[in-house]
């Protein structure tokens, strides 16, 4: 059996790295599942039915029951001298004009509305976060690559130096300076790896991993890419307007405002309720001590249910209502302008993406170019400088060139996967959200 443990091991260690990777999509997934602000967001779901059925409750009977039991003791002439007693009553109250009633049903029905839309506002703000988190962390880790593979170039030119140095065909200074070319590299590097060390752990926090310090962190999947992509404004603005999850959320706190409003003016109307009293008295002789009656018969308890009615109308109001429509009015207009706020700044914030798209397309289209001029440069410098006919200063010119060029490259490619994310946000498209190229553009 022993034979098998070696290869056991090896097949275990590969399905736990191939376990820690993770693309975009599934990074999504974690989010929504695992994310502690949307279980939370979630949580408030689920409290806000019950806040519904308080405000349903107005309009619902109100039936209290309560009950009483003893022993009446004292002397009576032809009665035992202690008797046992027990009652229940109840009082039923069944509103059937109240001004609040319609305002507190649609009211109840809009906290939930509310709680729904305060739910995508944390799912669409974590997948944001995470979506972030995942491109930096690709970001980072190819920005690490691209130094680590130049600075392996570099390491080469500097063992070449070193060996024509002790060879005596150059002096210490030209070993110096390739060295010290080799070197630069190094602080950028390290400031790469810190970057996507920290980037690992924003997504694990938004993925709701935990974040032990023995805990495996994830790995993302993928490169970024570039792909021009267009958007159609006027449509995209539209679709914003009605889509996204903010926006939503602000006009139904407008909505919530008029019934806050309306429920606290129900105070100046009169109000009419059925009431119901009810008592039932078991089969006793027990009677009352001073009814006041010349028989006897009419001293005894005995059991009785009498309906009515109850109007209340508040002629002249102390403050109480109006102070209170007055503060629900206000909170009612500090929503309509934070929400007009919010719609007029979805134009500008799409027109600023969109043309932060153009800029990001014409650099592309220019580093494309200039990277074929500088790998060529390179090529024909490197040849020179072994044939001793460029110097060390022109080679490494070359060389930071064409380094500079392709983290340009690369830092197009980013920025333009993090427009996306930003433009994604801002029309409203994460619950459609997808990784195939051009996506986004749909």
């Amino acid at each position: 059996m022993r034979r098998w443990f070696l290869p056991a091991l090896v097949l275990l260690f590969v399905r736990l790295e191939s376990a820690s990777c993770l693309t975009i999509d599934a990074a999504l997934a974690q989010v929504v599942n695992n994310n502690p602000q949307v279980a939370e967001a979630r949580t408030a779901l689920e409290q806000a039915a019950g806040e519904r059925l308080v405000f349903r409750s107005i309009a619902l009977p109100n039936v209290s029951i309560g009950g009483a039991a003893g022993v009446q003791g004292g002397k009576r002439a032809g009665q035992d001298p202690v008797q046992p007693f027990a009652f229940v009553q109840g009082n039923l109250r069944q509103p059937l004009f109240q001004a609040a009633i319609p305002a507190s049903l649609r009211r109840g029905d809009l906290e939930v509305l509310i709680a729904a839309q305060q739910l995508n506002v944390a799912l669409v703000a974590q997948l944001h976060q995470a979506r972030l988190a995942f491109y930096t962390a690709l970001y980072n880790r190819a920005l690490e690559e691209l130094g680590r593979s130049q600075r392996q170039r570099l390491d080469e030119n500097m063992r070449s130096e070193q060996a024509r140095y002790e060879a005596g065909t150059v002096d210490r200074g030209t070993l110096a300076s390739a060295t010290l070319q080799a070197r630069e590299l190094d602080p950028q590097i390290d400031t790469a790896h810190r970057a996507y060390g920290a980037a690992l752990l924003q997504l694990a926090a938004a993925t709701g991993r935990d974040l032990a310090p023995d805990a495996a962190l994830p790995s993302p999947e993928g490169r970024l890419d570039f792909a021009p992509i267009g958007f159609s404004l006027k449509t995209d603005t539209a679709a914003a307007l009605e889509r996204r999850a903010d926006l939503r959320l602000a006009r139904l706190l407008v909505r919530s405002g008029r019934e806050d409003q309306r429920i606290a003016a129900a105070g100046h109307y009169p109000r009419l309720d059925l009431t119901v009293f009810g008592r039932y008295i078991p089969s006793t002789t027990l009677r009352e001590a001073s009814s006041g009656s010349a028989q006897r018969s009419d001293d005894i308890v005995s059991s009785e249910i009498s309906p009515g009615a109850s109007y209340t109308w508040r002629v002249i109001d102390d403050g109480a209502v109006g102070g209170a429509v007055l503060r629900a009015r206000s909170l009612r207009e500090i929503n309509e302008i934070k929400l007009q706020q919010l719609e007029q700044s979805v134009g500008r914030e799409l027109a600023m993406l969109q043309n932060r798209f153009r800029a990001i397309n014409a650099r592309h289209e220019s580093l494309i170019k200039s990277v074929d001029v500088a790998e060529k440069n390179l090529a024909v410098v490197e040849k020179s400088w072994r044939e001793g006919l460029a110097s060390q200063l022109e080679f490494r010119t070359a060389e930071t060139s064409l380094l500079a060029t392709r983290r340009g490259l690369l830092d197009a490619a980013y920025e333009q996967n993090l427009a996306r994310a930003e433009w994604d946000r801002a029309t409203g498209r994460y619950f459609q959200f997808g990784d195939g190229r051009g996506q986004a553009g749909k």
